[in-house]
């Protein structure tokens, strides 16, 4: 055995408990019973420690040593020394107490979160999120202290490798400043369009689930390695070859669970496209959350809000609802999914309105993984925020800052990869549009295969082999330009209305 082959064997058994806690994950954010969450609490727990045992083996070090002379070794292995160590440097930062900690914690909010979500209860949460904010607290002291990073950076770093929030700041302060006057001037455009007729309901949570299957399926989901289910907040989960994404659905409003499907699709299909051959090491993962966010946020808002798309959705629509009218043509589908109307759910926001929601909560636990403010003080800063940015008020918590789950999960700086992947979708579809001159086209008549080809070649099936910026500036010729972002904005909501 040489010592990459015993890295290599040791980072797979890592990977098999990684799967064990992704489906024991999933099952407790859809279908477990509330009288067994502490019994999987201290299950959780424990795996994590396992887990955490495993990745911070003394041995790892001396592999790497060794390994780092191999000769032999050809871009792959090599890409997946670099990564086994940065996950090895990460992981020997933090004891193993403060791991099972954090993931008790974790368990516990989660489902303090559920209840006072359904009963707008900030007050009845907070001594749990408090727990967990000051567990993530401590984490990112002990990882900034490895790496040199600030507290938030190296939260930051778990989501977005190499990410910086000084990079972030200049970014989301010119976003800030472009996006209010953005918006009225959409805005403007869109009053002087008749008034769409709403879609009459009620539709049916099994037909929505139906049509969800149906577009899946046209996007290319493998069903063989993957399922459908129901949770409060939709997400994709799951593990390896077992990738399971979620929704929510209001029989009031199909359009929003549809495009919610869409949008975990677009996360599965990075998922079930990651290298085969790699699946179980570091380098076979997903490169970083911006990058994953491009890949659900490609597939919802450039490829399915698209003109195109619409031209083929809108008749299955109609017919799976028994839909009748100007209302159900694709033109009104399309109006309807392009629509621009500042809200307080971010899940449910618009294109142009959705960057808004980010900033605020990239602000807000920036600031508060500093200590430079009080954690009960977070609901009456939500709303501040709220009504700066969007101009809203926000009438009570539920649809304030307990709407999302990523803060009782230990989810602290995952918030900004959401706006960073909205940008990189909108770079990454611009050039694989330019390199492949079948993608429009195809997804006008549901056929994806040209869009997700080209993601395969370019971005699924590299994994991790290049860090961000060398991976987008391969695939599209450039680092993240946010000029891109911008310039979709305006042809989208501006000039093609």
């Amino acid at each position: 055995m040489t010592a990459y082959s015993d890295l290599s064997a040791h980072f797979g058994r890592i990977a098999a408990l990684s799967n064990a806690i992704g489906i024991l994950q999933w099952d407790n954010d859809v279908m477990m019973p509330k009288g067994a969450a502490e019994t999987r609490a201290e299950s959780m727990a424990l795996l994590q420690v396992m887990r955490h045992g495993l990745s911070t083996d003394a041995r790892i070090g001396d592999w790497l040593d060794k390994a780092d002379n191999d000769g032999s070794l050809g871009a792959w292995e090599k890409a997946n020394l670099r990564e086994i160590r940065r996950v090895w440097t990460v992981d020997t930062a933090l004891p193993s107490e403060l791991v099972e900690a954090s993931s008790k914690a974790i368990s516990a909010c989660e489902m303090r979160w559920r209840q006072a979500r359904a009963d707008a209860d900030f007050a009845g949460l907070l001594p749990y999120l408090a727990e967990v904010l000051n567990l993530q607290r401590q984490i990112g002291r002990a990882k900034g202290e490895k790496l040199g990073l600030s507290p938030y950076d190296a939260l930051l770093n778990d989501y977005e490798p190499g990410g910086r929030s000084a990079k972030i700041d200049a970014l989301f302060d010119d976003l800030a400043a472009f996006l209010p006057g953005f918006t009225q001037e959409a805005l403007a455009v869109q009053a002087r369009r008749p008034a769409l007729a709403a879609l009459q309901g009620p539709f049916a949570t099994e037909t929505q689930r139906a049509l969800g299957l149906k577009f899946m399926a046209a996007l290319g989901y493998d069903f063989e390695r993957g399922r459908l289910d129901i949770s409060t907040h939709p997400f994709c989960g799951g593990a390896d070859n077992d990738v399971r994404i979620t929704t929510r659905y209001d029989e009031a409003d199909f359009t929003k669970a549809l495009m919610g499907v869409l949008h975990e699709t677009g996360h599965a299909l990075y998922e079930q496209g990651r290298p085969q051959a790699y699946l179980n090491q570091p380098v076979g993962a997903a490169r970083g959350m911006s990058l994953h966010e491009s890949q659900s946020l490609l597939m919802e808002m450039q490829a399915c809000r698209s003109r195109q798309f619409l031209t083929y959705a809108a008749p299955l629509m109609r017919e799976s609802f028994g839909g009748v009218g100007p209302s159900w043509e694709a033109e009104a589908m399309w109006h309807r999914y392009t629509r621009v109307e500042p809200g307080f759910i971010r899940v449910d926001a618009d294109e142009v309105t959705y960057p808004a929601h980010v900033i605020l909560r990239y602000r807000l636990e920036k600031a508060l993984i500093a200590d430079e403010m009080p954690l009960a003080e977070l609901p009456s800063a939500w709303n501040a925020g709220m009504k700066s940015l969007l101009g809203v008020t926000v009438p009570n918590d539920r649809l304030g800052c307990l709407q999302d789950i990523h803060w009782p999960s230990g989810g602290w700086g995952y918030f900004p990869t959401y706006t960073l992947g909205a940008m990189t979708a909108a770079q990454i579809f611009d050039s694989a549009c330019k390199a492949e001159t079948a993608i429009l086209p195809g997804i006008g008549k549901g056929d994806f295969s040209p869009l997700v080809g080209w993601l395969r070649a370019n971005i699924h099936g590299k994994g991790s082999l290049l860090p961000t910026d060398e991976l987008l500036t391969e695939a599209t010729g450039r680092p993240l330009d946010a000029s891109v972002f911008k310039a979709h904005l305006r042809r989208r909501y501006i000039d093609e209305i």
